[in-house]
């Protein structure tokens, strides 16, 4: 019987990608129009970045097969998140999984639509930036800090976490 919650997860993945999607496009649409950045506040700007590399633009690269070995990778990361989430019966797990195929699925979708992701959100302090980044960055990050800290901090608590039949794991 396949995991009742991979439907749920299925549906966060699917929301946070839509929702990459919409703002880079309204986003990056406007700040082509305008032809410049936005200053927002003090340690915030709205920035149009086009990063053919990985995370935080690590392995920049402009061989025009860049972008499909990343995207290559990435369907594999899709690939082995979702058979983690049809197999596990943690239900702490269905919301960061949903978070991180959501977030590789809208960078996915860019890197095949552009050849590059689309980054926009720019933080700095002190003169130090943040490499920018977009929702699909900030989902993938809270949804890998989720799992990480209920692997390292949650599972010392001692609980067990109900299976979807109502035992405990």
């Amino acid at each position: 019987m396949p995991n009742p919650r991979l439907r749920e997860g299925l549906a966060i993945a699917a929301a946070v990608a839509l929702a990459d999607q919409a703002t880079k496009w309204i986003v990056a649409g406007w700040l082509e129009e305008v032809g410049r950045g936005l200053t927002v506040t003090g340690f915030f700007d709205l920035v149009l970045v086009h990063n053919r590399g990985a995370s935080f633009g690590m392995f920049q690269t402009d061989s025009p097969w860049g972008p499909w070995l990343l995207a290559g990778f990435t369907v594999v990361v899709i690939a082995g998140m979702l058979t983690w989430m049809a197999r596990t019966r943690e239900r702490g797990l269905t919301v960061p999984l949903g978070l991180i195929i959501g977030g590789a699925a809208g960078n996915g979708a860019d890197r095949i639509a552009h050849g590059h992701v689309i980054d926009f959100l720019d933080f700095h302090v002190a003169g130090y930036h943040w490499p920018a980044f977009n929702l699909a960055d900030s989902a993938i990050t809270v949804g890998v800090a989720i799992v990480l800290y209920g692997s390292l901090i949650g599972g010392r608590s001692g609980r067990t976490v109900p299976g979807p039949e109502g035992g405990s794991t």
